[in-house]
């Protein structure tokens, strides 16, 4: 500290230690990419064993060393750090060449065709490979604040790739669609169902982009229409709302009826329908002791299979906030005045009631003013198997019965051999549940994507998906699905906290119980099966909106008791989505179900977006007659057909062929004439051309 220059050594031996240290990590980084080198080029070894055992080495680099890593965060840290490495040196085109070689396997397909039970030993491969490609996906995906500029640039780079058909000249996605057409077709039953689906799921949301990057999109396209901005993000909106309580049970009317009847007011006050109770009920799990109210009887037969339990409970879908601050008995509580939504007009809408008020008050119509213009956009050449989705998406929901004929989603979830003790058999239970759930959520999540993008880039993408959907029945299918006891799926716990990555790897191994296992984890509800309810939700209402055939159907099949249960999930987004479905069907349910169901139609006016000339709750709509879903089909059919052979079609109708005003190409064209024409073609130039006046002034004029 005496030395003048002591600061300035300090500084140079920092800057020292700073350099070696620097040299060190260049060292390192060589020898990893060397390691890596020697990988790569140990895949293309012929020999299978060896090949799959260099997989399982790239899988464990990938999954991020585990077992020289003492945190969890460790583990992730080197996890991100060596996928980049694995994409900077290849490795991902390498998996890709060797997942090609799986799927055309006619050996391995065959073999499993004639097996009578496929277990995990029959994907073993392809689920290394998988694995590998989707943590590949997923973490290049996903942006971290401390991203290097190298790994930013891979990004974009990737995606481009991804996205680009550069893998036997067709795009990743379009490759694994082909692994799930397959499989669904019985000709490759050992595929690994839920990593195809995952990994597809996640090749579409960095691709396309997520719903951030489809607001963007909207923005971006209203702009460049010069339209005008949209009101406001749905999704912000959604969020910022409160769920409301639920229905009241039987058993609260009759107690209210009983305490009329003795002449006492009842116990319950009246509250605002956007003020009930959800920050005040205390117990998530309070039961209901009978069905709700305002089902009628008629409702009770849904027509769609399944048993719906009647003591369902009440889960609040929000984290339990603190209790309030003592406050003087005059303090009120102020709520946000004004409905959730900006109001939203249909030029439809519009020309409805322009033509009803000047028949009204004129006594004469003008007709149709406005130009319908169809925007005309590129049209993708990817072609969905979206029957093959929909068989496993039925496959996987809790109500549907196992069957001889049906599709096998459980082959790589199964051991070779089955369980022998109890402990054994609740492990494999709550795996096979779990394993189901995560097909849901990647089917229902990649579907939902996929609509909300088509619509984005051409409607007709959007209405012919949209058609193949509903003659699979897709409709009936959720239905299905949500004639369960919606709590019960809600609040499932199937997973096992202790087995969790990278907890599993890093951590002491508990030992297993099946009192542990038959408790499940803390949580009161499952973020994994309510993002799944969530988005067949709104699947639905795609597929339903402006569409009064396919909403005839929601009548048909006895929706409304379905989704009035679901209503029961105290989360107001899928409070949202539901009271969207019932108010598309509420003035066809007639007038008693209205009066009735009075607390819901209060929802549905509270939380639902309005629209100009908005009678849904008065059941007199000119839409309201009777239906032919066939002829509407077929309608919607035909024009896209008739866009698609205008657009596209080489044949050209001759109404809609453009005029060619070339005055080259014109007199360069190859007429065909008839044999006689050069015997009259001198007199037809006298009579047709000479001999008629021309106007050139018209020529100079604007036409």
């Amino acid at each position: 500290h005496c030395c003048p220059c002591s600061s300035q050594m300090f500084v140079y031996v920092k800057s020292m230690f700073k350099c070696v240290h620097v040299y060190v990590e260049i060292v390192r980084l060589e020898e990893q990419r060397a390691y890596v080198m020697r990988l790569l080029d140990a895949l293309e070894v012929t020999d299978r064993d060896k090949r799959l055992k260099v997989a399982r080495a790239i899988l464990y680099l990938a999954q991020g060393v585990f077992d020289e890593c003492d945190t969890e965060v460790d583990v992730l840290h080197w996890s991100r750090h060596n996928v980049f490495l694995l994409y900077d040196m290849g490795i991902f085109t390498a998996l890709l060449e060797l997942l090609s070689m799986e799927i055309d396997n006619s050996q391995a397909c065959s073999s499993a065709v004639r097996k009578p039970a496929i277990s995990l030993a029959d994907s073993t491969e392809l689920r290394v490979l998988l694995s590998i490609m989707y943590l590949m996906v997923e973490t290049i995906r996903v942006q971290t604040e401390d991203d290097r500029p190298e790994w930013k640039a891979a990004r974009e780079t990737f995606k481009n790739e991804l996205g680009s058909p550069l893998y036997n000249g067709e795009p990743f996605a379009l490759l694994l669609f082909t692994m799930v057409t397959k499989f669904c077709s019985m000709n490759a039953p050992h595929f690994p169902m839920k990593k195809v689906l995952l990994l597809l799921w996640k090749t579409i949301l960095f691709t396309l982009g997520g719903f951030e990057e489809l607001q963007e999109m909207k923005v971006r396209g209203r702009e460049r229409l010069n339209l005008p901005p949209l009101p406001e993000d749905s999704i912000k909106v959604v969020r910022a709302m409160r769920a409301a309580s639920p229905p009241a049970s039987a058993m609260e009317l009759i107690e209210q009826q009983q305490q009329q009847k003795r002449g006492r007011r009842s116990r319950r006050p009246l509250v605002k329908q956007d003020s009930l109770d959800t920050y005040n009920e205390r117990d998530p799990f309070k039961n209901d002791d009978a069905r709700d109210e305002e089902e009628d009887p008629e409702d009770t037969d849904s027509g769609i299979e399944g048993e719906v339990d009647p003591l369902d409970r009440d889960v609040i879908i929000q984290p339990p906030p603190p209790p309030p601050p003592l406050r003087p008995p005059t303090e009120r509580v102020n709520f946000p005045k004004g409905l959730p939504w900006a109001p939203k007009v249909r030029e439809k809408d519009i020309e409805h009631f322009l033509e009803t008020s000047r028949n009204k008050f004129i006594g004469f119509t003008l007709g149709n003013r406005f130009n319908h213009f169809i925007c005309v956009s590129h049209i993708l050449c990817c072609v969905l198997c979206q029957i093959a989705l929909l068989k496993l998406l039925l496959a996987a929901a809790p109500t549907s019965k196992a069957k001889t004929d049906s599709i096998n989603i459980l082959a790589d979830v199964l051991p070779e051999e089955m369980p022998i003790t109890v402990l054994q058999s609740m492990k494999l239970g709550i795996d096979v549940n779990r394993h189901k759930e995560i097909i849901v959520k990647a089917i229902s999540a990649l579907l939902l994507l996929l609509l909300k993008h088509f619509k984005l880039n051409h409607i007709y993408q959007f209405e012919i998906v949209s058609q193949h959907l509903v003659f699979a029945n897709c409709i009936p299918l959720i239905l299905k699905f949500f004639n369960q006891n919606i709590m019960s799926y809600i609040s499932a716990k199937n997973s096992i906290c202790v087995l969790d990555f990278p907890h599993c790897v890093v951590h002491e191994m508990p030992e297993l119980t099946a009192e542990s296992l038959e408790a499940g984890d803390s949580n009161q509800f499952c973020w994994r099966n309510l993002f799944s309810c969530i988005n067949l939700l709104r699947i639905l209402n795609k597929l339903t909106k402006w569409k009064h055939s396919r909403t005839m159907m929601l009548v048909v099949f006895k929706s409304a008791p379905i989704l009035k249960r679901a209503l029961k999930v105290k989360q107001a987004m899928m409070q949202l989505y539901v009271l969207k479905l019932l108010k598309i069907q509420t003035k066809y349910l007639g007038r008693q179900w209205r009066k009735s169901n009075m607390k819901t139609m209060s929802a549905i006016y509270q939380k639902v977006r309005h629209r100009l000339n908005d009678d849904w709750a008065y059941g007199n709509d000119i839409d309201a007659r009777p239906w032919d879903f066939q002829a509407e089909e077929c309608a919607l059919r035909e024009s896209i057909e008739k866009f698609n052979s205008r657009r596209y079609d080489r044949n050209k109708n001759g109404d809609f062929t453009p005029v060619d005003n070339c005055l080259q190409s014109v007199l360069g064209q190859r007429v065909e004439l008839p044999e006689d024409f050069h015997y009259s073609y001198e007199m037809w130039l006298e009579r047709e051309v000479f001999s008629q006046p021309i106007q050139w002034e018209g020529l100079l004029q604007n036409p």
